[in-house]
């Protein structure tokens, strides 16, 4: 089975993303699962997302505590809350800054945990997701996962958006497709 935890703030769309991801991997022929996990109920609170993928039901109800996949959608999470707590050895997590790796600096080792960083919030915003302030980076941030991980193809992603996504959804899938060209792995 694959686990993939997200990592954000309450209106960044972490909990739409997790499920737009298993929503893709499900079109793909999958079991799938996803759910939230909240703390206090609020815009700009810290909120975790769960996706579970596997070729055979997925019996395991429990929280993702050894996740293959962290997927950031706001870095400054990384200095508060501890998000690569549990990654897998040969895991990979994906942080949404401009930033490079090094410029990043996160507090995890990065010779044994695959760090990737994408500007899903320079996309969100080119594509009028959100606000300035509030950009709704989930879609651009699953178009890196996607290039990223080859866990799902791209156009399972922009399939997903487009049966999930009631509002701006061609914006959306153009922010996950640019997402995918420009990421790199």
């Amino acid at each position: 089975m694959i686990e993939v935890r997200f990592h954000g703030r309450g209106g960044q769309g972490s909990v739409v993303a997790s499920n737009l991801l298993a929503n893709a991997a499900a079109i793909e022929g999958n079991d799938v699962q996803s759910f939230p996990y909240f703390g206090v109920e609020r815009r700009g609170a810290p909120v975790s997302a769960f996706t579970k993928i596997d070729k055979k039901p997925i019996r395991n109800k429990a929280q993702i505590y050894e996740p293959d996949y962290i997927v950031i959608l706001d870095a400054s999470l990384i200095q508060g809350v501890p998000v690569s707590e549990g990654i897998k050895e040969d895991g990979i997590i994906i942080v949404n800054t401009p930033l490079t790796l090094e410029e990043l600096a996160p507090p995890w080792d990065t010779t044994k945990v695959k760090t990737v960083t994408t500007d899903a919030t320079g996309i969100a915003i080119d594509h009028g997701l959100g606000s300035m302030n509030q950009p709704i980076v989930n879609t651009s941030i699953l178009g890196a996962f996607a290039k990223i991980t080859g866990l799902v193809k791209i156009e399972s992603i922009v399939e997903a958006i487009k049966d999930m996504v009631p509002r701006r959804t061609e914006d959306n899938a153009k922010a996950a497709s640019q997402a995918y060209e420009v990421t790199q792995n």
